[in-house]
Formats: structure tokens, C-alpha cells, sequence
């Protein structure tokens, strides 16, 4: 049985965006017009304004659908959703702009019409999607629009799944049943027949979590699925197997799935690296005064000591470089590996203590008083800019670790299939304050789940933490 919830969600969504617009140009040309007292460029009365408003009005909305904006992979996470609202308006005002460009007569009153209507378009969307999403999870709690899952397969997965979407008025999912594995308070079945004759509600979507020896019974789930018409999802068993970026191809003429080892691959790779350069070269030139201050206080400091740390690092593919920072380590033990610095202070049972915090001490001893300030500030980071410049490094990525902590770790080949970061989920989620397996988990997460929208939350998660000293040590 199929469900037209996600549907109509979605063609409401298209409505409720097209009268936010509306309503947000109609505000401008009101602000512009009626309370501005500055003259006009040209007087378009409110009717042709609209008109005109209207005609390019459908090219905003299918921005909007081009961008992923009604499908549930983007409306369900609300960052994504913002970010894409946010690129969906610059485009759209741009199309009316253009439209305006080439048409023989005047479109806008007042140059300031486009600028409140980029402004307004984008708020209106914004508290409409707000609005629209508080709309949905409240008739979820009424019970309308709910999925109902069948969940087929005797593993964890299928008791996880079960737990994961437990809460129905969040998620707008209900587990109405198992087959092969008893979960708490769902009904039980042994066979996947019987369970549809027996379910008092009909599934709407099935999910099977292993695949049976008998491959006559996996065809048989999959064709009921198709005659009643039920969404089908299959989850593998060796869940590491697909992760980051899949893709169904054809090889010797039979269909085959590609499994890479992270997502960062193709042209996504190329707008990375773009990205990298812009954005690193803009923050070299504005920090560059910054970076000298900081440079000279720690030459005056100790004038014998060198300005910058420097160590072997590994990056993607397991290749080593040389990584700059300014120095925090005090000038007597500067260049000492971690193991030769506590025993040169006279605190050599503090290694093994930083080697079982993940290599981090909350009071570290080796750092002087004005690398407490970097460390704090982040600003001992900065050098590491160059790193990106060369091509060492990528502004967001796993966090750089030498070859001793790296090697440890048993799935260090998913870290470095791409390249390391200044900064990361790691350092946004507490930075040392995490272990270093969770840490590591996180490097994981990002490899295999990168996106051009998770590297820009990273960002601005890590200039407000920066900001706000969050996790800095």
C-alpha cells in the first residue's frame, strides 16, 4: 500500500513556497514604494510589478526543486535545508535580475526592490519552512501521515532500526512488525506471508536487514513488495563494506555496485580544492598582520628559539609532510619528541598518562605561557594555512597525527583515503576533550559522509568555537 504522505508533504511545500515569495516581493515593493520617500526610477504600478513577478516566478521554484529542496533528504535536516534556501534565493533573485535585463521595459520601481526582495525571499522561506515542519510533526502526533514499516530480517540492525525510529512522532515512521527477530512490544512473525495476512495495519514500506539462502525467498519479498505496492530498502550485513560513496554501474553487462571509500571523489574533489585555495588565501591576507605579531612576540620571548613548530605528519594515502604551527612548547624543548620533553622537565610518568588521554593533557606542563594564548585563540593554527596553499593539507578534513598515533589505529586506511584537515568533526566536538577512539570515529564519519554542506557547518562551527573558546586547551 503506498503512502502519499512524503508527496503531499512535498507539493505542499511547493505551495507554501511560491506565496512566501509572493508575499515577500509584494513586502519590498511596499517597503520601496510606499514608505520610501526617495524617488523611483520608473513608476511600475503594483499590478504590473507582480505580473511580471509572477511570470518568473515558476524558474525560482524549479531552483528550488533542482536544488533538492522538496525532496526528504534535504527538509529533513535542517542545516542543509538553510544552506540551500540561502544558494536558492541568490540564484532566484539573480533569474528576476536577468529578466529584468532583457526585457524592453522597466521591471523594478527602485534598485532596492531585488536587494529587500533577496532579504524578505529568503526570511519568508525560512519561517515557512519553520512553520511547515512544526505543522508536520504535530499531525505525526495525531497520527496522520505516518509510514508504516515492516522490518524483515533476524540481525541487530533490525533490533537497532527498531529502537532508532521507536519514537514515531519525531521520526513519522511506526515499526508495525518483525519477521525472524523479536523486538520488545512490536508483533513477531517467522514468515513474511504471514505477516502481511496477519498485520491488522498494512505496511507501507519494508525493510529487510539480511539477505536469506534461499534466494527464492529474497525474490519473493521483493515481488510482494512491487504487487502491493511497499516501498523496499535492503540494508547488507557488512555494513563497512557500503559506506561513502555507492553507484549501481554496468560491468560485462550485468549490473554491479561501485563502493568507494569515501564520497570525496570526482568533481567533488575539484570543488574542494577550489575551495581550499579561495578561502585560505583569503584568510592569509587578512591575518598576515596577525601572524607577524604573533611571530615577533615569540622571537622576543626567547630570540634563540625557533617561531615555528614543525613535525612529520601523515596526510591521504598515507603520505608524510611537514606541518607548521607556532611554537607553544616551551623554547628548552622545542623539537624533543613527546616521550624525551617530560623526561627533559622531570615528569616522565606523565607520558604514558598523555598517551592514554589519546596524546592530550588537560594541564600540560611542556607549554609556555604565551602558547597557552595560541593554543586558546587557535591562533598557533594559523601557519597551517600554508600546509592547504601547498596542497598538504584541506581546510576541513581528519585531524593530522603522526605515524606513531595513527598506526594504532586499526582502520587507518579510511582516514587517510582523503586528506587531512586543520580542523574537523573532531576538534567541533570538544576538540581534546574526547577520547581518542571517539575522535577517530568522527574522522571515520567524515570520510565517508563528506559533503560540500557538512564542510561549511564545520566551519562555522569551528569559527564559533573559536569565537567562544569552546574546547580550546
Amino acid at each position: 500500500m503506498k503512502n502519499n504522505a512524503s508527496l503531499v508533504y512535498a507539493l505542499f511545500l511547493v505551495v507554501g513556497d511560491f506565496l512566501a515569495l509572493v508575499a515577500a516581493f509584494t513586502s519590498a515593493y511596499i517597503l520601496r514604494v510606499k514608505f520610501d520617500p526617495r524617488p523611483l526610477i520608473a513608476q511600475i504600478p503594483a499590478l504590473t510589478f507582480l505580473y511580471a513577478f509572477l511570470v518568473i516566478l515558476p524558474v525560482w521554484i524549479f531552483i528550488n526543486a533542482f536544488l533538492g529542496l522538496y525532496n526528504h533528504e534535504i527538509y529533513e535536516k535542517r542545516f542543509v535545508e538553510i544552506g540551500k534556501l540561502l544558494v536558492s534565493s541568490f540564484l532566484g533573485i539573480l533569474a528576476f535580475i536577468g529578466y529584468d535585463f532583457v526585457s524592453n521595459e522597466a521591471l523594478f520601481p527602485a534598485r532596492l526592490v531585488p536587494v529587500y526582495g533577496l532579504f524578505l525571499g529568503f526570511t519568508y522561506l525560512l519561517i515557512f519552512r519553520t512553520l511547515a515542519r512544526f505543522i508536520r510533526h504535530l499531525l505525526f502526533r495525531y497520527g496522520i501521515g505516518i509510514s508504516n514499516i515492516l522490518l524483515v530480517g533476524d540481525t541487530d540492525a533490525t533490533s537497532e532500526i527498531a529502537h532508532s525510529m521507536s519514537n514515531t512522532k519525531r521520526t513519522g515512521l511506526k515499526i508495525i512488525g518483525t519477521v525472524g527477530r523479536r523486538v520488545h512490544k512490536i508483533p513477531s512473525f517467522q514468515d513474511f506471508t504471514d505477516a502481511l495476512e496477519k498485520l491488522k495495519e498494512k505496511p507501507h514500506g519494508v525493510i529487510q536487514t539480511e539477505l536469506f539462502k534461499n534466494q527464492d525467498k529474497n525474490n519473493e519479498i521483493i515481488r510482494l513488495c512491487q504487487l502491493n505496492h511497499m516501498s523496499y530498502r535492503f540494508i547488507p550485513g557488512n555494513s563497512d563494506m557500503f559506506v561513502g560513496n555507492i553507484e549501481v554501474e554496468l560491468f560485462a553487462d550485468r549490473p554491479v555496485i561501485a563502493v568507494h571509500q569515501t564520497s570525496l571523489i570526482g568533481w567533488g574533489k575539484v570543488i574542494k580544492r577550489l575551495f581550499d585555495l579561495f578561502i585560505s588565501i583569503l584568510i592569509v591576507i587578512v591575518t598576515s598582520p596577525i601572524m607577524l605579531i604573533v611571530a615577533i612576540m615569540l622571537k622576543l620571548s626567547d630570540p634563540k628559539a625557533p617561531v615555528f613548530f614543525r613535525q612529520t605528519r601523515l596526510t591521504r594515502f598515507n603520505r608524510e609532510f611537514m606541518v607548521f604551527k607556532f611554537r607553544t612548547h616551551r623554547a628548552d624543548i622545542s623539537g624533543l619528541s613527546d616521550k624525551e620533553a617530560f623526561e627533559k622537565i622531570g615528569k616522565p610518568e606523565l607520558y604514558e598518562k598523555y598517551k592514554a588521554n589519546g596524546y592530550s593533557l588537560n594541564k600540560d606542563p611542556r607549554i609556555s605561557k604565551i602558547g597557552n594564548f595560541l593554543r586558546r585563540t587557535s591562533l598557533d593554527e594559523l601557519p597551517q594555512l600554508f600546509n592547504v596553499l601547498i596542497g598538504d593539507l584541506s581546510l576541513v578534513g581528519p585531524r593530522t597525527l603522526i605515524a606513531a598515533e595513527l598506526n594504532t589505529y586499526e582502520r587507518k586506511h579510511d582516514i587517510l583515503s582523503v586528506k587531512a584537515g586543520i580542523t574537523g568533526l573532531a576538534q567541533i566536538s570538544g576538540r581534546e576533550d574526547i577520547s581518542f577512539d571517539e575522535r577517530r570515529k568522527l574522522d571515520i564519519y567524515y570520510v565517508q559522509n563528506w559533503s560540500f554542506w557538512l564542510d561549511i557547518t564545520i566551519l562555522v562551527r569551528t569559527l564559533r568555537a573559536v569565537i567562544t573558546g569552546t574546547g580550546a586547551k
